[in-house]
């Protein structure tokens, strides 16, 4: 199914965002990644105009009258990297408790730094899968009136979830009378939130099929919404022109989630053959985070995460490794997903070692990174590919990516929509 409406209005705005600059601009290498092929382009020449790829060609190529040379000798070229799991109002720094000596405001305020840092990692796309008081519409909104610098983001907002599941609020006593902004019991309660979070400024659901590593008294697979509730969120998001990612780490939470018509499940940690075979029959998408665990379990505590969480954390680390490894290898598509905020935001491509690690291809885990998150962004005319049409979304590195994939973690060269953004010896 294409999803539309949501996607052409973000898709404007991103236009703004990508290139008040009008200006032509030449940028050379010594070679560009074809990430659809894995083959490389070399000496290469793309030509940008108003934020988008005009063409590409060779070193010798006639150049715009008036255009702005960009050379960048020793350097290969990739298309702009796209993690479809962050949470820029967030900060590994604050775990358990310790996030309630900082006012409301303290988070918004922190995401712009968070929003930098990832887009100067090379990361010009993100998915913003959770974030309270719609603080990630208005950082999103910031970027695009150019007040900050930000990647491209598409923003979820809250997160949907069941009474005292991972999405609620759990940390508290009934005194303190906490509940979750988008908590839902009933499948009708589902569409209206749905249409809620729609009205404000989401522009992708994000619902949570089970418990989590990072609540209390719940656990990561046990199923929190029900088959019924999953298909009308759906069914009402993909109605109104959104996909929708669902958190789920159980078996049975991920196959309900499957059946009910998800787009993309995120961590999959205890996914079961069933489940993997679901996943290829209807076309899912994975996006397994299976770096963060490291960051986690050498930082966590100090950090002050709760000794309930960093054992929830260590029993399913393994595990979901050792089935993204199984999920590649029957082909489900895999998308690049880090749940940076968990660990630090840009320091996003770690996660590409990881994978190569279990079993990707350097050139497979680049392209969850960049083809297989703009089909499931619905944004393949886009973003995704360095070609005519496409964004001037472009990130450099030393070195040979489809050789040692743990050059993408120093990028020296970053643009977004033409514009230079960093620019390194």
């Amino acid at each position: 199914m294409r999803i539309s409406s949501v996607a052409a209005a973000a898709m404007a705005a991103w236009a703004v965002a990508a290139g008040a600059q009008a200006a032509t601009v030449a940028v050379s290498a010594d070679r560009l990644l074809d990430v659809a092929s894995g083959k490389y382009v070399e000496k290469p020449l793309l030509v940008i105009v108003d934020g988008r790829i005009s063409a590409v060609g060779h070193q010798g190529d006639k150049v715009p009258a008036g255009a702005e040379r960009v050379d960048l000798p020793g350097v290969t070229l990739l298309p702009g990297l796209i993690d479809m799991h962050v949470h820029l109002t967030s900060s590994p720094l604050y775990g358990g408790y310790n996030y309630l000596r900082y006012t409301d405001s303290f988070w918004p305020v922190i995401a712009t730094r968070h929003a930098k840092d990832t887009l100067e990692a090379g990361f010009t796309t993100v998915r913003n899968v959770g974030s309270d008081n719609f603080d990630d519409v208005g950082l999103r909104q910031g970027i695009e009136e150019g007040f900050i610098e930000g990647p491209r983001i598409v923003t979820a907002s809250y997160a949907i979830g069941s009474t005292g599941g991972h999405c609620d609020s759990t940390f508290f006593p009934p005194s303190m009378k906490q509940k979750g902004d988008a908590v839902i019991d009933t499948p009708d309660e589902g569409r209206r939130m749905v249409r809620q979070l729609h009205k404000y400024g989401a522009q992708v659901i994000k619902i949570c099929a089970t418990g989590g590593v990072f609540s209390h008294g719940d656990t990561p697979g046990a199923q929190q919404l029900t088959l019924e509730e999953i298909k009308a969120i759906v069914d009402e998001a993909h109605r109104t022109g959104m996909r929708v990612a669902a958190h789920a780490h159980g078996a049975d939470g991920i196959k309900a989630a499957i059946l009910g018509g998800v787009d993309t499940i995120e961590h999959a940690s205890l996914v079961d053959d069933e489940g993997i075979k679901l996943a290829v029959q209807k076309g899912a998408y994975f996006g397994m985070d299976i770096y963060n665990t490291d960051y986690t379990q050498a930082e966590g505590k100090k950090n002050g995460v709760l000794e309930e969480n960093l054992q929830k954390d260590r029993d399913i680390g393994d595990i979901q490794r050792e089935n993204f490894r199984k999920a590649l290898k029957a082909g489900v598509k895999m998308i690049f997903s880090t749940d940076a905020g968990v660990y630090p935001h840009g320091t996003n491509a770690r996660q590409f070692a990881t994978m190569v690690r279990y079993g990707a291809t350097p050139l497979q885990a680049i392209q969850t990174a960049t083809l297989t998150a703009a089909q499931a962004l619905d944004q393949v005319k886009d973003v995704g590919q360095a070609t005519p049409g496409h964004f001037g979304d472009l990130v450099g590195v030393k070195g040979d990516p489809l050789s040692d994939v743990t050059v993408l973690e120093h990028p020296v060269f970053v643009m977004k929509g033409g514009a230079v953004v960093k620019q390194t010896p």
